[in-house]
This record gives C-alpha cells, structure tokens and sequence, in this order.
C-alpha cells in the first residue's frame, strides 16, 4: 500500500525550534502511514546534520542555496510519495490527531483540494490560519474592521468554529494538499520568495474548481517567527510588498495592482512625515522612532525606484 501522507519541512538556520518540530511529528502521528521530508535551504547551524542524527527515519534534502519557501517546498514535493502532501513550518508543534484528522476529512471530502488546522499560540490561544485573497477592499480599508464588521464574508480567529468551513487560503505554516491537485494545478510559484505564495497556491487551487477549508479540530502549536530569530524589518517588509505586488498583477490585474502601490506610496509619505516630525520633537532622543523612521524611508526609496529586485530578504538570505 502507499503512503497516506508526506510531511514536508523547510528550514533555513532555525535548528532550535525544527529538531522538536520533527521529534513531535514522530510522537504524536499515528494510525496513517507518513514519510517526512525535511528541506534544509543551506542552514549554517547545523540542522540537516542534526536531523539526520537524530531522526534517521526521516529524509534530508540538502538545497546548496536558499530557494525561499515556495523553491525549497517544490523541490521536496518534486519528491513526495503519499496520496497527500502538508507544508509544515519548522516552528511548529503536531498535537496528537491533527494530520489523521485532515487526511480523514479529505478522505471523505474528494471536492476539497487542501484544508488547514486551527493554528495554536504556545499558551493554547488561537492564531489566525486562514484569510481571504488580498483586494482592494483588504488593502485600503481597515482588516481587523472589515472582521468585526462582516464577520461572515471576512472571517477570522475571533470567530469560534466547531465545523470546518469553506475559507479563501489557508495559512503556509500548516496546509495539507491533495497529490491529485498538485500534479493538475504545479508546484508554487518560485517568484514568490516569502509571503503569500500559499496564498497563490490556494487561488490557484479554487481556480481549478477545487474548495479549502479549515479544520478546527485539528491543532497545531505554531511558534510564529521563532523560526527566524534573525529578523531584517525592512528586508522583510520589502519582501512582503514584493509579494503583494505579484499577487495583485497575477489576480486582480495591472490596474488594481497600479492602484495598490501608489496606495502605499502615499501612506508611506505620511508615514515619513510624521515620524521625522515625532524624531525631531524629541530631539532623537527615542531609538524606536530612529529605526520607524530609518525602516520607513528605506520603503518609501525602495518604491521610488520601481521596486528594485535586487533589495530584500533574497539579498539578506540568498
């Protein structure tokens, strides 16, 4: 018989929190056949060494360079053997049931194309795992309002689900794939380094006729950045307007996407103002204002000059 599920991990220099992650996998999945796939994106700490160590069941790929998350995720998918394929971040916890939950339901649920879990805070608080495709709504007015606001047509965490539901995408942190979807819809999309190429996918996926839905009996703690320890602000908010940007010319066209980059050109021309002035008030003299200032100039000169390819987290971590 084939194998239920392939768990596949990307990593890039985040030892620490991947050795439990994998551990937790091993303990806790039961009564589905699984193999784990760990992509090392050319960590220097040691973690393919490690893994390899201590978990020799699982399977290493070494990746001589860094390849982001959707180039590390499709060169272990090029390789997967089970029926179902979950994208698994390296800090993350796997409670007991949560995988055998999600390939039961998609067992029983042919129409679904991928499904996520409810994603946990350490303290067993609820994180956000699923969200609906960027638009200009989402981008010009306020998100957290549009929740409160229409709670059904823009669902949230604050919501409590006892059912699973329908969702536009699920979270990349923990999402479960048919094999079947994969090999009609491809791989992610490479020109997404970091940020939103899930989110991609997932269009992608309901394109194709094919539902996600999130599952909220399935759990999984997810210690949200712990993964990346080393944190570039700015790299990584250039990095997510890349993102954006992309989303926005693939699926909602050059229009809106021209609409949604002079959106944050203006914003970040009063972000500038403001807090230059809030600086010079204070003669300096608040470092967090210093680095807010610093973090939104560089943004704002990083948009001026259309956007250059050359700055971000692929200039930090390539």
């Amino acid at each position: 018989m084939g194998i239920d599920l392939s768990i596949v991990i990307v990593t890039w220099n985040a030892r620490e929190v991947l050795l439990p992650a994998v551990e937790s996998i091993f303990r806790e999945v039961k009564g589905i056949s699984y193999e784990v796939l760990v992509a090392d994106n050319d960590s220097k700490d040691g973690s393919a060494d490690a893994v390899e160590k201590e978990f020799p069941e699982a399977k290493v790929i070494r990746i001589p360079r860094n390849l982001g998350f959707a180039g590390g995720n499709n060169v272990a998918l090029r390789q997967v053997e089970g029926r179902y394929a979950v994208l698994l971040n390296s800090d993350t916890i796997t409670h007991a049931g949560a995988f055998e939950r999600m390939v039961a339901y998609m067992d029983a649920h042919p129409e679904v194309g991928a499904c996520g879990p409810q994603l946990l805070n350490p303290d067993g608080s609820k994180q956000n795992c699923f969200h609906n495709f960027p638009s200009l709504t989402t981008e010009l007015v306020n998100l957290s309002l549009l929740k409160i606001l229409f709670p059904r047509k823009y669902p949230s965490k604050r919501q409590t689900y006892t059912e699973p539901i329908e969702v536009d995408a699920v979270l990349g942190a923990c999402m479960l794939v048919r094999r079947g979807v994969i090999e009609k819809v491809g791989l992610m999309d490479e020109g997404y380094f970091f940020f939103l190429e899930e989110t991609d996918w997932c269009a992608r996926i309901r394109n194709a006729e094919w539902k996600i839905v999130h599952i909220p009996d399935a759990r999984i703690t997810h210690l949200f950045g712990e993964s990346t320890k080393k944190k570039v602000p700015t790299e990584t908010w250039i990095e997510y307007y890349r993102s954006l940007y992309r989303f926005f010319g693939k699926n909602r066209g050059i229009g809106q996407r021209a609409i949604v980059v002079a959106f944050r050109v203006v914003k970040l021309c009063v972000d500038v103002v403001l807090t230059a002035a809030l600086v010079a008030v204070t003669l300096g003299s608040s470092a967090k204002s210093r680095r807010k200032l610093s973090t939104y100039a560089t943004l704002l000169a990083w948009h001026l000059r259309g956007c250059p390819a050359g700055w971000g987290l692929r200039a930090v971590r390539g």
